[in-house]
C-alpha cells in the first residue's frame, strides 16, 4: 500500500515479497553497527521479522516502517518510517539505506516525507535514536529540525545512544 511519494521516490508498507531486500539491508555492515544485528540472515527470518514488526505495527499503529523504493524503476533501496517502541515517550522516526543509495539525497527527501506524514496523523513530537558515532544520521536529523541529542539509553540496555526530539506543533493548545 502506497503511504507517500516524494520527488524520486515511492515509500509503501513491506510486505512478504520485501523479504528478500530486508536479508540485505538488515546485514548492511552499517545496519548492524548502527542499528544493530537483528540476525536476519534468512529470508524465513525475513518473513518472521516483517510479519512481527513492521506489518504487526501497521495494524496496531497505523504506521510502521516504509520500504523506500525509487519511483522510475520500483527498486526497493531502503527504509523510512515511524516506529512505536517500548521506553520512548514518542513515536520514533527510522531511517536506513542500501550503500550504494546513501549520500544522493533519499534519506533526507524520505524522511522529509515521513516528518509531514506524521503532522498529518497527528502526532505533537517525534524522537529519533542514533549511535553517538552515526555523524551522518545526527546531521540529517539537524538538518531535518530535530534538537541537540541528549543521551539516551533503551530501558534493560547498556548502550548509550543519542536521542533527538522534535515538537511537530499540531497539538491544538487550549484557550
Amino acid at each position: 500500500m502506497l503511504v507517500l511519494e516524494t520527488k524520486r521516490l515511492a515509500l509503501s508498507h513491506l510486505s512478504a515479497d520485501d523479504a528478500p531486500f530486508i536479508v540485505r539491508l538488515l546485514n548492511d555492515p552499517d545496519w548492524i553497527r548502527f542499528i544493530g544485528d537483528r540476525k536476519i540472515r534468512t529470508v524465513d527470518a525475513a518473513l518472521r521479522y516483517l510479519r512481527e514488526g513492521p506489518i504487526a505495527m501497521y495494524a496496531r499503529e497505523g504506521f510502521g516502517l516504509y520500504r523506500a523504493a525509487l519511483s522510475d524503476t520500483g527498486e526497493p533501496i531502503g527504509l523510512c518510517g515511524l516506529i512505536r517502541r517500548p521506553g520512548l515517550d514518542a513515536v520514533d522516526l527510522g531511517f536506513a539505506f542500501l550503500p550504494a543509495h546513501r549520500g544522493k539525497g533519499y534519506a533526507l527527501e524520505s524522511a522529509t516525507g515521513v516528518v509531514e506524514h506524521a503532522r498529518k496523523l497527528g502526532l505533537d513530537r517525534l524522537v529519533a535514536i542514533a549511535s553517538p558515532d552515526n555523524v551522518r544520521s545526527a546531521c540529517l536529523l539537524t538538518s531535518l529540525g530535530f534538537g541537540e541529542p541528549e543521551p539516551f539509553r533503551l530501558p534493560g540496555s547498556d548502550e548509550d545512544l543519542h536521542l533527538f526530539a522534535m515538537d511537530l506543533g499540531t497539538r491544538s493548545d487550549p484557550a
